[in-house]
């Protein structure tokens, strides 16, 4: 069994006049170590499987990694998944170090521990010299970096990337891709909507 399985799954988003199916029967095995990627047009239910993945929304029908009582999901999302949004959602009001330490703060560990592992990922990718600096000072690719370090801070079993270079310009596409290489070189589980 994968660490990742879809069965059946189907999302249908309703309105007061439209029902709109995103995704219909998707039946998806992740194996650990594997690294997938999913691609399509706009609008086509990427992103839509990508959160149902992260468990930040629930099937209409079918089953995703299971099915998991509100606690069991919450651990899930803090200790197995790491989640790369595409519009990096960074808090402004706060330097690097803090963005990236920010997760950390739900496990039991030192302040001096929460730093150490904040600075490791974000020298792992490449953003060491920029703790001090806030989101506002930094490129689209450097801020897609630290999300991506936000992610890695909780050591997850893993990586979801939700279309990380579509607001990228090329140069910048190039930085955040290496990363991902990277990653993918330590054998991690990810998956790439693009």
């Amino acid at each position: 069994m994968g660490i990742i399985n879809l069965q059946g799954v189907t999302k249908i988003y309703q309105t007061k006049e439209v029902e709109t199916v995103a995704l219909e029967n998707v039946n998806l095995e992740v194996k650990a170590g594997e690294f997938l990627s999913v691609m399509g047009p706009s609008g086509c239910g990427k992103s839509t499987m990508l959160n149902l993945i992260g468990l930040l929304d629930v099937p209409t029908e079918g089953a995703v990694t299971g099915r998991m009582k509100d606690a069991e999901m919450a651990e899930f999302r803090n200790k197995t998944l790491g989640f790369v949004f595409q519009s990096f959602h960074l808090i402004n009001s706060l330097n690097v170090l803090d963005n990236v330490e920010l997760p950390l703060l739900y496990r039991k560990s030192t302040e001096k521990s929460r730093r150490e592992t904040a600075r490791a990922v974000l020298e792992k990718v490449g953003l060491s010299h920029r703790t001090k600096h806030f989101p506002s000072q930094l490129s689209g690719g450097q801020c897609q970096r630290v999300a991506i370090a936000r992610a890695l801070a909780m050591d997850p079993e893993i990586l979801c990337f939700d279309e990380p270079t579509s607001a990228l310009d090329p140069q910048l596409t190039q930085e955040v891709l290496s990363v991902i290489r990277q990653l993918a070189d330590e054998k991690r589980t990810m998956i790439v909507v693009t």
